[in-house]
């Protein structure tokens, strides 16, 4: 039985497995679209478990020495990261047509499979660590997260300091050094091959520029920027990728700024002269200032580039508040760009934030007349997601909580106005549409009746192929004068149409219909749409999710070089990629009954041991993924919530694994004791968390931080609990510990594959709340099942 500690081997490996996986959610952020984020993390949980099944179903790696082993698969491995990327950077993609082309088919897969080979190392060097020492198992598994928190915690400065590319490589030498220290013992030719290996490794990592920028996907505009040499500015975050583009008809004037390899935005040259924006007078931008009173006090949630701060200033506003969440596209006006902008930020009557638009609107006291949410119809919001995968922050901008606080924040006569692109208004304005419900849902909560008196809805020509819809909500009723302004102004506006006003008749249209349906029959009328169009809240803010799973599931594949991200795409691939991965998982799990029928025969208690590191797998992720949703409107920035989430919940998952060697002894106890507490735990955060977000969210940094790692950290106790007494569990009842543990081990890897796509899928059905109960009956039936196995070592096998 090896008896060298490993605590550094398993640290380091979980370390440079956890950057590389979110440093690749960036790149196919980038690269392709945000709902590959799924693929990464699936196939970096697919590698990991199939590290296990490795380890329990080959005899021959079973016969290595471990210490070999370990330093030959981090050798390995951290080649496989640079040879991995240097083929995927440049691989162009098309997702989209995977459907109908062979090559695209093809190319996925060898992606895919690339994905996986470097997961691979990373599994079967945590699987070997666990198998040869499971006595040990509290204290490497807390190793193992200890190493995954530092991951996270540095992965997030690492963006900005690195780029994503060179963090992947970075990955790659983590796993590599730490494979030396036990080359070391064995042979000098292993470690004169681990070095070589680590010096390759650390010169494109030290090297800045070394590294070729990966290639976007077909369809993505950013490459016929680059390839017509428009590009002008580049830099990495954690939010999105931003770069400054000229403007093909406009250079030097105008430019537009691309999230993620599309456009987002746009940036113009100012010297002060508002004579140059005169064209704003037939601009949708000029609607809600003909309609308020003289030199309103303006918010803008999303300044951007800071074209509607312009627009403000050059309406007259008294004064304008720009709030931006990204902070390099914040550091464009401030910065990089000020001259060029004309320094709007310096301007006496412009205040310019870097921050989240709820988080600003909750530590705010001020009230406004106009409170302008600009145009998010790059898809911005799903851009920002893959920052975390699940961090979907913008999308709290639109949810009836937030429309219920920017009207507190609102003067008596002051105005909401949202902004969206429709893709096809006439057959389905499904932004409009879903805001106007959201909306109609907040008045009521806040106790404003005669909906129908408080909007009116335009539209105009906007950035092709978009329709622009321009959504007006008054505080108070709209008055005759002002329906009159609303019409005339619209006419003057290049497409301009009137979609509603206050006395209009219904019509047939969803926007009408969703304003002017009495309120018994909105239930139904919701039912009998053909896509989501029901109010969105913060439980779950999924508002760009309009296609239901179910009708995604029947719905056509799209046509060959059409996609209409609304009509089901990225319901499609997810529930796809959701049923392959449970193939996989399937196939994997069974293999085991195949290779090593003789061992497998032996091994006791094989269906409870099952259920419960299946139920950690899941219950794990749902905690995580709802815990990081829900702090992201606490701490107000996606990127914080992120970081802080997963390192609070990591380290103390790991402090509670380390802890289990004091109590473990009386197992059952220590379960249902764990269990207990972790229930009360989460039911009382049920009821208080909106209560301590809504106290905290206006407070410092440093002390909202600190409130949420006081939230996670009780949670993650409990949870870091449950691994280590399993896998000392079924360590002591059979001869073959090493192929059992390193089987449940992939057990847990292969459910958390499952359990990152399903918990999505999850929240837009039912929401973060039920989510986390449903994660805590999942943790039920996995202690049960565990309290099937005898706490001795007996070895008679489960009929």
């Amino acid at each position: 039985m090896q008896k060298r500690p490993l605590y550094f081997e398993i640290f380091t490996t979980a370390l440079g497995g956890l950057l590389l996986e979110i440093s690749y959610t960036r790149i196919f952020s980038f690269k392709v679209f945000y709902y590959f984020t799924y693929v990464i993390l699936g196939m970096g949980l697919l590698g990991i478990g199939a590290g296990g099944i490795a380890i329990a179903t080959s005899e021959r790696l079973r016969r290595i020495d471990p210490e070999k082993l370990i330093s030959v698969c981090a050798f390995a491995g951290g080649a496989s990261v640079l040879v991995g990327y240097l083929i995927i950077g440049p691989t162009q993609m098309n997702i989209a047509e995977s459907i109908h082309s062979p090559v695209e088919i093809l190319k996925l897969l060898m992606v895919m499979l690339l994905l996986t080979s470097s997961f691979f190392a990373v599994g079967l060097i945590i699987s070997t660590i666990l198998s040869v020492q499971p006595d040990n198992a509290s204290r490497l598994y807390g190793a193992d997260l200890l190493g995954a928190a530092l991951g996270c915690t540095l992965a997030v400065p690492l963006i900005w300091w690195l780029t994503p590319p060179r963090i992947i490589i970075l990955s790659g030498l983590i796993l590599a050094l730490g494979g030396l220290r036990l080359a070391a013992r064995i042979s000098k030719p292993l470690l004169i091959a681990g070095v070589v290996t680590s010096v390759v490794l650390a010169i494109p990592v030290v090297v800045p520029d070394l590294l070729d920028d990966p290639v976007v996907a077909q369809g993505k505009s950013y490459e016929e920027f680059r390839r017509d040499k428009l590009v002008r500015f580049t830099k990495w975050n954690p939010v999105f990728r931003i770069d400054v583009m000229d403007h093909p008809f406009f250079p030097g004037k105008e430019f537009i700024l691309f999230h993620d390899g599309q456009p987002g935005s746009g940036m113009r040259r100012f010297n002060g002269d508002f004579a140059q924006f005169h064209h704003l007078e037939k601009d949708s931008r000029s609607i809600p200032f003909n309609v308020l009173e003289k030199e309103p006090k303006v918010l803008i949630i999303g300044a951007a580039g800071g074209h509607e701060i312009v627009s403000s200033l050059y309406f007259k506003a008294s004064h304008v508040t720009g709030v931006e969440l990204n902070p390099v596209t914040y550091s464009l006006l401030t910065d990089v760009y000020a001259d060029v902008t004309g320094h709007l930020p310096k301007h006496p009557k412009v205040t310019h934030l870097n921050g989240d638009g709820r988080w600003f609107l909750k530590q705010s006291q001020d009230k406004y007349d106009l409170i302008w949410f600009v145009a998010p119809d790059s898809y911005a919001a799903m851009n920002a997601a893959t920052a975390g995968a699940f961090v979907l922050s913008e999308s709290y901008l639109y949810t009836v909580e937030m429309i219920r606080q920017s009207l507190s924040h609102l003067t008596d006569k002051g105005i909401i106005c949202t902004q969206f692109g429709e893709l096809a208004y006439a057959t389905k304005p499904n932004r409009t549409t879903r805001y106007l419900s959201t909306a109609r849902a907040a008045f009521k909560d806040h106790g404003i009746p005669n909906f129908e008196k408080h909007v009116m809805v335009s539209s105009a020509s906007g950035f092709p192929p978009f329709l622009e819809s321009v959504v007006l909500l008054g505080k108070q009723e709209f008055s005759p004068e002002q329906i009159e302004t609303l019409k005339a102004q619209t006419a003057k506006v290049k497409g301009g149409a009137v979609r509603y006003v206050p006395g209009m008749s219904a019509d047939e249209s969803p926007v009408t219909q969703t304003i002017l349906v009495p309120e018994g029959q909105l239930d139904e009328w919701y039912k009998s749409q053909p896509y989501e169009l029901d109010p969105v809240r913060d439980d779950a803010p999924f508002f760009w999710h309009f296609a239901r799973f179910k009708d995604a599931m029947t719905a056509p594949l799209p046509v060959k070089g059409i996609i209409d991200f609304e009509d089901s795409i990225a319901e499609q691939v997810t529930l796809g990629f959701f049923f392959v991965v449970m193939l996989l998982a399937g196939v994997f799990l069974l293999l085991p009954l195949f290779t090593i029928r003789s061992v497998w025969k032996k091994l006791p208690h094989k269906g409870s041991a099952l259920l419960y590191f299946a139920a950690l797998g899941l219950g794990f992720m749902f905690l995580e993924i709802a815990l990081i949703q829900k702090l992201t409107l606490l701490l107000g920035y996606p990127t914080y919530a992120l970081s802080v989430t997963l390192f609070a919940i990591l380290v103390a998952s790991g402090i509670g694994s380390l802890l289990t060697a004091k109590y473990a002894h009386k197992r059952n106890r220590a379960l249902f004791t764990i269990l207990g507490i972790l229930a009360v735990i989460v039911v009382i955060s049920q009821a208080a968390l909106p209560t301590l977000i809504d106290t905290f969210v206006g407070s410092a940094l440093p002390v909202r931080v600190t409130v949420a790692v006081l939230i996670i950290v009780p949670i993650g106790l409990c949870l870091g609990a449950f691994m280590p007494i399993g896998l000392s569990t079924i360590g002591r009842t059979t001869d073959h510990s090493r192929e059992y543990v390193a089987w449940a081990w992939a057990v847990n890897g292969f459910c958390s594959v499952i359990a990152s796509i399903l918990a999505t899928i999850l929240a837009m059905v039912i929401g973060f709340k039920m989510l986390m109960l449903v994660a805590l009956g999942v943790y039920v039936v996995g202690v049960l099942a565990l309290t099937r196995i005898p706490e001795g070592s007996g070895r008679s096998a489960e009929a």
